[in-house]
């Protein structure tokens, strides 16, 4: 069966009750089992993680391509916006990885406007909430 990495970095661990305007009511914990409902429903099997250390995410990716996962599904938070070595990350695999956000970065403050992981993604889905995460999965499976 294939595998889909779903990573998630800093601070999605308060998703539900951090800034819900923003990020919605969804916690993680929702997210994922929608999201397991869904990969079933796709012939696809998913496994979700995060972390709020930019190492761990690092190493997972390094670890998609080890175990020759069919895609990554990335939230890497404000490390998005900051982190060289995880955009290293995402290029050196063989893996596609498809970004995910659950608000929408351009329409947010200005140090949010630039992601660099993004060009080295197959694609980026922003800006639907937690629907977001089915998107790319969606996308992700058909790859």
């Amino acid at each position: 069966m294939r595998k889909i990495l779903v990573l998630n970095g800093p601070n999605l661990n308060l998703l539900g009750s951090r800034e819900p305007a923003i990020y919605g009511s969804a916690t993680l914990d929702d997210i994922a089992a929608e999201l397991h409902e869904q990969a079933g429903a796709l012939g696809v099997e998913i496994e979700l993680r995060q972390s709020n250390h930019e190492g761990h995410l690092i190493d997972w990716l390094h670890e998609a391509q080890a175990e020759a996962s069919h895609a990554v599904i990335l939230n890497a938070g404000g490390l998005t916006h900051t982190s060289v070595a995880l955009r290293d990350a995402v290029a050196a695999i063989g893996v596609p990885v498809i970004e995910v956000h659950l608000s929408n970065p351009q329409a947010r403050e200005g140090f949010r406007h630039r992601s660099l992981v993004s060009a080295v993604c197959r694609g980026s889905i922003s800006g639907f909430g937690a629907l977001s995460y089915r998107l790319a999965l969606d996308a992700a499976a058909r790859l």
